[in-house]
């Protein structure tokens, strides 16, 4: 076999190499892009059904507080953004919104201790707070796998295959502060705050 030959056959050899190292890379790049897909799939879902706890959430407390519009307008505005944005980033900051706009909520309930003792918004608080408990584990789970894939299209080998076959990067579910404060509200017996010294009465002189 001729000095020619042998060039040739190696550089035959390191083509199928480079060839078959590029399909697994690819293959390993739409794996990881479509644990993405399914991980936001589950935050989706969960948001969802935070959502559709909003309408029965504000008509169990409008029929005690009607005159509470501004807070009523204000939940249903974070929730039609909630429900129309695309993307991890816009629900991101949609969700934060809805959680502000609870919070805000819950705080005109706690002015009303009979509103605060009804059943039916017991267990929607609690219905809830299970949902959020729900979309904290799925945001923890899409971010590792967002966190998977962006590293694998940013790092040699995979940046040669992502830069060309239109890989682009994840966006994160990032909360706020104000996504971050767990929206709660008690029910406990409002209770009377002890009167303090300076607030009591004078007492009376005694008779001469």
């Amino acid at each position: 076999m001729s000095a020619a030959d042998l060039i040739i056959g190696l550089v035959l050899t390191l083509l199928v190499v480079a060839v078959l190292a590029g399909v697994a890379t690819y293959n390993r790049l739409v794996r990881s892009r479509n644990r993405v897909r399914e991980a936001w799939s589950g935050v989706d879902v969960q948001l969802r059904r935070r959502a559709s706890l909003v309408p029965n959430l504000v008509e169990s407390v409008r029929g005690y507080v009607a005159h509470e519009r501004g807070v009523f307008e204000e939940v249903t505005r974070a929730r039609g953004a909630l429900q129309q944005a695309g993307g991890a980033a816009a629900a991101a900051s949609a969700n934060n919104a809805l959680s502000q706009a609870l919070g805000h909520l819950f705080a005109v309930v706690e002015n009303y201790p009979t509103l605060r003792a009804s059943e039916n918004l017991t267990a929607l608080q609690r219905e809830l707070s299970d949902v959020e408990e729900k979309v904290a584990f799925a945001r923890q789970f899409y971010n590792r796998n967002v966190l998977d894939y962006n590293t694998r299209i940013e790092t040699f080998p995979g940046v040669l295959v992502a830069s060309n076959l239109g890989f682009a990067a994840a966006e994160f579910f990032e909360t706020g502060d104000e996504g971050r404060a767990e929206v709660t509200v008690s029910f406990a017996p409002a209770q009377a705050p002890r009167p303090r010294p300076e607030d009591a009465p004078p007492s009376a002189s005694p008779p001469a």
